[in-house]
């Protein structure tokens, strides 16, 4: 097996600088544990805060050492689900999306690894102020939502600050990483590993429906937007400044842009929209992918990708040392 040898890999026991994005729904236990088999960590996706599918989604990790992660602003309506996840032993937890103040001290206080994704050099000071143990910085490539730092930049930019101010931070990259040249740019920017999400989001172990798969396939990376309008459509109350990445399509034809018009119908178009996701329709819901669609050509195995990416990144990192 390929190894990438990073501070996170000897930090955190791994063989593979790569932790798994903890996707809303499609990121569960059976991807997780795959991750974590191969040699990266893999996070369950919290999501809204379904405890109920959170408890399945460890039995379905099989024991295997696996982390979680919680949309932040959602945990505030429900922190018991922190508080039950952590009785779960996972080996980190990753905040995103809100302030992580008010769960730092339980999150390190069960011994778990606390990780912070950022989208803005502010989010980077407040996760170093709660003492994360880990900064992602999640530029707007990324898929699902975020904001509208670019990866390159802004990846530099945080590992400049932490080197500075709080050294022993590990950093990882989001955002656009979808192979080993990916993860190669992430290390010579400056950070010791990535997260990946869509590459991940497009395995076999991901709980996404076929139908989206084969979107993914067929979509190059100029196929995605950031919107509203999947949220609108969800009623979910989303906090100003972050937009979604998703696959262009009917959907979004139809309601970018019109954001006012949609809030109106929400009430009606929000049953439509859920049993269009539930039935996989690529074209009348949001598939939930990024700009990396354009560097995927088929539905693997998550240890699989995992691998390669390593020996792509070494092989990259080698030929320009």
């Amino acid at each position: 097996m390929t190894t990438l040898a990073t501070r996170l890999t000897r930090s955190w026991n791994l063989k593979h600088p790569v932790l798994s994005a903890p996707m809303a729904f499609a990121g569960g236990g059976e991807l997780a544990a795959a991750v974590s088999r191969a040699g990266g960590l893999g996070l369950i996706g919290g999501g809204y805060g379904d405890p109920a599918w959170l408890e399945e989604q460890f039995d379905a990790a099989r024991g295997q050492s696996v982390g979680v992660g919680f949309i932040t602003w959602s945990l505030r309506k429900s922190p018991s689900l922190l508080t039950d996840a952590l009785k779960r032993k996972p080996v980190a937890v990753m905040l995103s999306f809100g302030d992580p103040r008010p769960f730092a001290v339980e999150i390190h206080a069960a011994g778990a690894r606390l990780i912070c994704q950022c989208q803005d050099m502010e989010h980077v000071q407040d996760a170093v102020d709660v003492g994360a143990d880990a900064v992602i910085a999640q530029g707007a490539e990324a898929g699902g939502h975020g904001a509208l730092r670019g990866g390159i930049t802004f990846t530099a930019e945080a590992a400049d600050y932490l080197r500075v101010n709080a050294p022993d931070t590990l950093l990882l990259a989001a955002g656009g990483i979808a192979d080993g040249r990916g993860l190669a740019a992430a290390l010579m920017l400056g950070a010791d590993g990535v997260l990946m999400g869509t590459r991940l989001w497009a395995s076999r172990e991901a709980l996404v429906h076929a139908r989206h798969h084969e979107a993914i396939i067929g979509t190059d990376g100029d196929g995605t937007i950031r919107t509203r309008v999947p949220d609108i459509a969800r009623q979910l109350p989303w906090p100003k400044g972050f937009t979604a990445r998703i696959r262009r399509n009917a959907f979004t034809n139809r309601w970018h842009g019109r954001e006012d018009e949609l809030e109106k119908c929400a009430p009606v178009e929000a049953p439509r929209y859920r049993k269009a996701f539930a039935e996989g329709d690529p074209e009348n819901t949001a598939v939930w992918f990024g700009e990396a669609a354009g560097l995927i050509h088929s539905i693997e195995p998550a240890g699989t990708i995992l691998e390669r990416a390593s020996a792509e990144a070494s092989a990259c990192l080698k030929r320009y040392a």
